[in-house]
């Protein structure tokens, strides 16, 4: 009975883990997605609030190779409540073909969340990233602004991606 008892609990905590690292029902991630030109700076233009970064402005998120090849995650902003920098680092991995722009990203341990790239330009200078569910959304740009056609755009998929766009922060960038 124990050894059904502890298969069962594993199941679950498979299925919480794999869950997280999902795709909201519907949505594709960006196809033959470019990982070199992914690397490097981005600007977070808008989020959901979340309590990883509640109150945090001047957000930042910096991508670079690990030497195991994962991507290297560092996350920095400004918690203009505490009225210091704040920063958390840790690593991502695709959930596939690295063509595919499904990732996994940790910064605990074993538990990984969703990162799906769902709309970028050609150029990899502005990036619609969902999570695992309708519950996390950024916007991110290689500026600290964002033009309206593309932020348009963006919203308008996000809106039909069952978002509820009412509920983005807009970020502050005044800070270096």
């Amino acid at each position: 009975m124990k050894i059904i008892k502890g298969i069962a609990i594993m199941a679950v905590v498979a299925t919480i883990f794999t869950s997280c690292v999902g795709i909201p029902d519907g949505v594709t991630a960006v196809q033959n997605f470019n990982k070199d030109k992914y690397l490097g700076k981005w600007y977070e233009i808008a989020r959901f609030d979340f309590r990883f970064e509640r109150n945090l402005d001047n957000t930042t998120a910096q991508y670079s190779i690990n030497p195991d090849g994962s991507i290297k995650v560092l996350n920095q902003g400004y918690n203009y409540v505490k009225k210091e920098w704040d920063s958390a680092e840790g690593k991502a991995k695709f959930v596939g073909s690295e063509s595919e722009a499904r990732l996994k990203v940790s910064f605990f341990g074993p538990f990984y969340g969703g990162y799906n790239v769902v709309d970028i330009d050609e150029n990899y200078q502005n990036a619609l990233i969902y999570g695992n569910s309708t519950e996390y959304m950024w916007i991110l740009s290689r500026t600290k602004t964002i033009d309206e056609a593309t932020k348009k755009r963006f919203i308008e998929k996000a809106k039909k991606d069952g978002f509820d766009v009412s509920k983005l922060i807009w970020v502050n960038h005044n800070k270096d």
